[in-house]
């Protein structure tokens, strides 16, 4: 992948429709007096708190106040849980939701000095940041701790990551709230779509190089969950590239997906129309029935509360067949 849209598309995903509390960022959450000495808040959280991850417990003494996000869909959660008020600045690509505190700080190659001086006591950043352990390390040494969110590879991994930022901020129960609202949803887009014996074909275009998905990735999976089946399984490469492998524009014509959906229409500005262009591509089944789709990029590359927004987008085509 060579630019940062390539980057956060390779690892898709994003939406659950936040509460009106939640979208607004508010907290909420007060501390009160727990067994043990303890301090506990109204939201669920108890501190001092270990959070157990995926590299590990992290160790929070006290209920963060100056939060720093260096991934746009940990940034996408933290509002989503109602721990807004308590970000204090995200890096320069967490552009939603529209009043996070937006700065010129890079999530990708983060700078110690910068990170340092707004004065954090809770840092979290995703598998897109370079030179993680070297950060943390750093960070430890001014007894910051580092909460470490990496794409998961389902749906569990998004619940997990929902609970972990819950007791990491104080608001577990909100989070937990999340996790049910997000069920909820999938659930019932997942029960709007006809169920068939075979599954649908498509191809997933990350970018205009042809670099997709399989089915064993985390988008692959939520469109498993709608009965669709990506034609890259089978691609040379599949399995080495972590399941994202470079297509050929005549692998594509051959494979003839059902399905074209389009993860490259804001940074490449792709869409139906400059499908059909292509060669060979006007008499694909997906493009002549009319089954192209158009994904915003930043929401079919993020896991975080917004994946409900990606799977209606998707989901309302597929009651159409495969023409």
């Amino acid at each position: 992948m060579r630019s940062l849209c390539h980057r956060l598309a390779a690892l898709a995903a994003a939406t659950v429709l936040a509460l009106s509390a939640a979208a607004c960022g508010s907290s909420g959450s007060t501390a009160t007096s727990a067994p043990g000495g303890a301090a506990a808040t109204t939201d669920g959280g108890t501190f001092p708190a270990s959070i157990t991850t995926v590299i590990g417990v992290v160790h929070v003494r006290s209920r963060p106040a100056a939060i720093i996000s260096l991934s746009p869909t940990a940034t996408e959660m933290l509002y989503a849980i109602g721990a807004g008020s308590q970000v204090k600045a995200v890096d320069s690509d967490s552009d939603y939701p529209p009043q996070a505190p937006m700065t010129k700080l890079s999530g990708l190659d983060p700078n110690l000095e910068a990170i340092v001086a707004y004065k954090p006591d809770l840092v979290v950043v995703s598998n897109f940041t370079d030179n993680f352990d070297s950060l943390a390390k750093h960070l430890a040494s001014f007894s910051i701790p580092v909460l470490y969110l990496p794409a998961p590879a389902g749906l569990s991994g998004v619940y997990s990551q929902f609970d972990q930022l819950g007791e990491a901020t104080g608001h577990l129960a909100q989070a937990e709230h999340e996790d049910a609202a997000l069920r909820s949803q999938i659930s019932k887009i997942v029960a709007s779509v006809p169920r068939r014996a075979q599954p649908l074909s498509y191809y997933y275009e990350l970018d205009q190089t042809y670099y997709s998905v399989t089915s064993s990735t985390f988008i692959g999976t939520l469109l498993a969950l709608l009965g669709m089946k990506s034609i890259a399984d089978t691609a040379s490469g599949a399995a080495s590239s972590g399941g994202y492998p470079q297509l050929s524009s005549e692998y594509i014509v051959k494979a003839n997906p059902d399905y074209v959906i389009l993860a490259d229409t804001v940074c490449c500005h792709q869409n139906a129309a400059t499908a059909a262009a292509r060669p060979g591509w006007s008499g694909l089944t997906g493009v002549k029935a009319g089954h192209v789709i158009l994904l915003n990029d930043d929401i079919a590359s993020r896991w975080g509360p917004r994946i409900v927004d990606l799977l209606h987008t998707v989901a309302p085509d597929l009651t159409k067949g495969s023409g």
